[in-house]
C-alpha cells in the first residue's frame, strides 16, 4: 500500500521553492529594463562620482579629518538602499499590475508569497551589487577610507539588512499609489528625491531647519544614513550629529518600526489587480 502525503504538507516548502526559482526571472526582467537600471541601479554610484568629483579636500580635523569622498560614501549608500528597495519595487509592481502581469499571476497557482519572495530576493541581490559597485569605485578610484574594524563591519551589515526590508515593504506599499504604470514614474520618483534629501543623504541632516529635522527625523532613510555615517566615519562627527551620538540602539528600533509598518501598509494595499480596475 502506498501512503500519499497530504498536498498541504508540501505547501511551505513549495512556497519557498518557487519563490527562490523566481529570483532569477525577476533579476533578468530587472537588468533588462535600461532605464531601471540606470536610475536605481547606477544611480548612487553616478551621484557619488559627481559629488566626490566637485568637492575636494577634507572635512574635520586634526587626525579625525576625512576626505569629502569619504564623507559623502555612508549618505549615498543610505541613497543607494532607498533606490533597491522602495524606487525599484513600487515602480515595478504599479507597471505590473497596470499592463496585466499580476491580474494573469492571479489566476495562477502561485501565491502572493511567492511573488514577494521573487521581488524581494530581487531587491536584496541588486543591492548588494549596488553597494558593493559603489564602495569599490569610492575606495578604488577616489581612495575613499574604509572601515578596518570587523564590528563595524557587522554594524554595516544589520544597518544594511534592517533598512533594506523595511525600505522593500514601503516600496510594495507605495506601489498602490500610483494609478497606472504610466504614471508610476511621475509618483514614485519625486518621493523617492524628496526623502533623499531630507534624510541627511546628499545634505548633512544637522544643516536642515529644525522643524524640518522634527518631521524627517522619523523617516527610515535619516536612520539608515545616520547607521552608515556610524561605520564609515570616525567616532568623533558622532558630534556633529543632532543629539551628538550615533544612537545605535534608536536606529536598530527605528528600523524594527518601519518593519512592521511596511508589513502591515503592504499586506492591507496589496492587490492583484486594482479596487477599481
Amino acid at each position: 500500500m502506498t501512503i500519499t502525503a497530504p498536498a498541504s504538507s508540501f505547501g511551505l516548502p513549495r512556497t519557498v521553492r518557487l519563490g527562490i526559482r523566481r529570483i532569477g526571472f525577476e533579476l533578468r526582467q530587472y537588468f533588462r529594463a535600461g532605464d531601471q537600471v540606470f536610475f536605481t541601479f547606477l544611480f548612487p554610484t553616478l551621484m557619488y562620482v559627481l559629488f566626490a568629483t566637485i568637492f575636494t579636500g577634507d572635512i574635520g580635523e586634526g587626525p579625525d579629518a576625512v576626505s569629502m569622498a569619504t564623507y559623502y560614501l555612508p549618505g549615498l549608500v543610505a541613497g543607494g538602499i532607498l533606490l533597491s528597495g522602495v524606487q525599484g519595487p513600487a515602480l515595478e509592481i504599479a507597471t505590473e499590475k497596470s499592463d496585466g502581469t499580476l491580474k494573469r499571476l492571479g489566476g495562477t497557482p502561485i501565491s502572493p508569497v511567492t511573488y514577494f519572495l521573487g521581488k524581494t530576493g530581487e531587491v536584496f541581490v541588486t543591492a548588494i551589487l549596488q553597494i558593493a559597485l559603489l564602495i569599490a569605485v569610492a575606495a578604488g578610484v577616489y581612495g575613499a577610507d574604509l572601515p578596518t574594524d570587523p564590528a563595524a563591519w557587522l554594524r554595516f551589515a544589520w544597518v544594511f539588512v534592517l533598512g533594506l526590508i523595511a525600505c522593500t515593504l514601503l516600496g510594495i506599499a507605495l506601489s498602490s499609489v500610483p494609478r497606472s504604470g504610466k504614471t508610476a514614474s511621475a509618483v514614485v520618483i519625486p518621493v523617492v528625491l524628496l526623502i533623499q534629501f531630507v534624510s541627511g543623504v546628499y545634505i548633512a541632516f544637522a544643516a536642515l531647519p529644525e522643524w524640518l529635522q522634527n518631521a524627517a527625523g522619523i523617516l527610515p532613510v535619516k536612520w539608515i544614513a545616520q547607521g552608515m555615517r556610524s561605520v564609515f566615519l570616525p567616532d568623533e562627527f558622532k558630534n556633529a550629529e543632532v543629539t551628538g551620538s550615533w544612537e545605535l540602539g534608536m536606529i536598530a528600533l527605528m528600523l524594527v518600526v518601519w518593519i512592521v509598518i511596511g508589513l502591515v501598509l503592504s499586506r492591507v494595499t496589496f492587490r492583484w489587480i486594482r479596487r477599481d480596475g
